[in-house]
């Protein structure tokens, strides 16, 4: 299975021009230029505590600068490998172009307030990453996994089309601050026809099941095209969803995103375990914490969900970027076998334990009768995950496994804990940030199978399961077009 596309090994021709385009050159300082602006410009608007506004057509607040921020670093950082890593690639120049103007949509969406701007850039958006899936076009797998997605990305546009444009035609007015403030006057059967289309379109571009197969058959996309795919382009929904928040939550809609992420989350979880590639094992925990951040929308935390996709954003960046050193030409290793003692199941109970009772008392998520419980559900089983795999490692001394949880669990928590009151502080103007829904028979029932499907999968107990193993294997296989030979498809 190839790790990457064959962008480096095309030494065929004598005639490969091994210099750095221009443009190539050029855009990684602009867009470090651009991330220092965004920063200046978010630093200035938190202390003055203002709003611009363009007559009605754009509007910059914090979330819009916090989003700006985000963005222009990892464009830089990406831009920044790419430089080098594509030096000699016949497609250099169209890879820079095409991730500038990527990184130019998503600017122009958040700060946008006309319907118009928002929906053109979210198409934008689309496009240019289907463009980057298949930027070698002159790779068969490639240009049919660029043409998947773009046909679901396409899909997702025309959806969230539908459902803006519904509320803009019944509310007689074509800007989102507007839909938003007349949502209590829209009739139940307009709201629920339009969040609908929504929730499709942002489920359907953060790769959610059934909508997943999209990103497991990118990966013919060049590593910095893959870095800034699952760094940016899939958080694209939780962007959406905290934009539109008033108009999920005013439907009623937030138990049934709270059902999708839980489920993509722990089916993606399951098959990630299956996979042997890197690629495809990063793509698969892209889609499940994309689940988890679904997840956090639908319990009506939205700030969670913004702090969620930038963290998410620096780990998965890293991780490709780092890909290269995944890869050894030896024989597969046998899995190790998940057994743990008694003594260490309790170490795990007590730190995953108390870094939700940390967690809450940093970000005061102390309500145990609505839905800020599974927030803390959530930072528990992390900790435990995170407490489980130092205690298990057996190159660190007993000392060193003493230690080692301890100082992650302070630092881990309180991260975490510092960046999402940060993040809350930055989206305290936008309408319904957060709002903690009261919890429910169908919450509590869904969060046991969650929890149940979890430790199922961390025991390994699916393994004993044919038709479950079957079956998750074939979920996890891209599209069958995007993977076959010249030859296969022209039959």
């Amino acid at each position: 299975m190839l790790l990457d596309s064959p962008i480096t090994h095309n030494t065929a021709s004598k005639s490969v021009d091994h210099k750095i385009p221009l443009p190539s050159k050029l855009l990684s300082p602009v867009l470090w230029f651009f991330f220092f602006c965004t920063l200046g410009m978010l630093i200035y608007q938190q202390v003055e505590k203002t709003t611009w506004n363009f007559n009605g057509i754009f509007h910059i607040n914090r979330f819009t600068l916090l989003i700006w921020v985000t963005v222009t670093f990892f464009s830089a950082i990406v831009s920044s490998y790419a430089k080098d890593y594509l030096k000699g690639f016949k497609y250099h120049q169209k890879f820079t172009i095409l991730s500038l103007s990527f990184t130019l949509s998503v600017m122009i969406f958040v700060m946008s307030n006309h319907i118009f701007p928002f929906l053109i850039s979210w198409l934008l958006m689309g496009v240019t990453m289907a463009r980057l899936i298949g930027v070698n076009s002159d790779w068969i797998e490639a240009k049919e996994s660029s043409k998947l997605a773009q046909k679901y990305f396409t899909t997702g546009s025309i959806l969230l089309s539908i459902g803006v444009v519904i509320l803009s035609l019944y509310n007689n007015t074509f800007t989102i601050s507007e839909i938003l403030l007349n949502l209590d006057s829209t009739p139940d059967f307009i709201l629920f026809i339009a969040t609908i289309f929504i929730i499709t379109a942002a489920i359907i571009q953060s790769a959610m099941f059934p909508f997943h197969r999209w990103l497991l058959s990118a990966m013919t996309a060049p590593t910095p095209a893959s870095a800034l795919m699952h760094a940016g382009f899939v958080n694209g929904a939780g962007i959406l969803l905290a934009i539109l928040a008033p108009v999920i939550i005013t439907s009623n809609m937030l138990t049934l995103i709270f059902i999708i992420g839980g489920l993509t989350a722990i089916i993606a979880q399951f098959t990630k375990l299956l996979q042997v590639n890197v690629k495809q094992k990063l793509a698969c925990s892209t889609i499940a914490q994309m689940g988890f951040m679904i997840m956090q929308c639908g319990l009506g935390f939205f700030n969670a969900a913004v702090t969620h996709l930038i963290l998410h954003g620096f780990y998965k960046a890293y991780l490709f970027l780092s890909s290269g050193e995944e890869i050894a030409y030896t024989s597969p290793k046998k899995p190790s076998e998940i057994k743990i003692k008694p003594f260490q199941a309790l170490v795990v109970l007590i730190f995953g334990v108390a870094g939700a009772i940390l967690f809450s008392l940093l970000t005061g998520k102390t309500a145990v009768n609505d839905s800020s419980i599974f927030l803390t559900l959530i930072v528990a089983i992390t900790v435990g995950q995170v407490t489980y795999n130092i205690i298990k490692e057996k190159s660190l001394s007993k000392l060193q496994k003493i230690i080692a949880p301890i100082v992650l669990f302070i630092a881990g928590i309180g991260t975490y804990a510092l960046i999402y009151n940060g993040v809350t502080i930055f989206m305290s103007d936008m309408p319904m940030a957060a709002v903690p829904q009261p919890l429910s028979v169908l919450q509590i029932v869904f969060g046991s199978v969650f929890l149940l499907g979890f430790f199922i999968m961390k025991l390994g107990v699916y393994k004993k399961i044919p038709w479950l193993y079957v079956k998750l294997l074939n979920l996890s296989q891209p599209n069958k077009r995007t993977i076959l030979s010249p030859k296969v498809l022209n039959k």
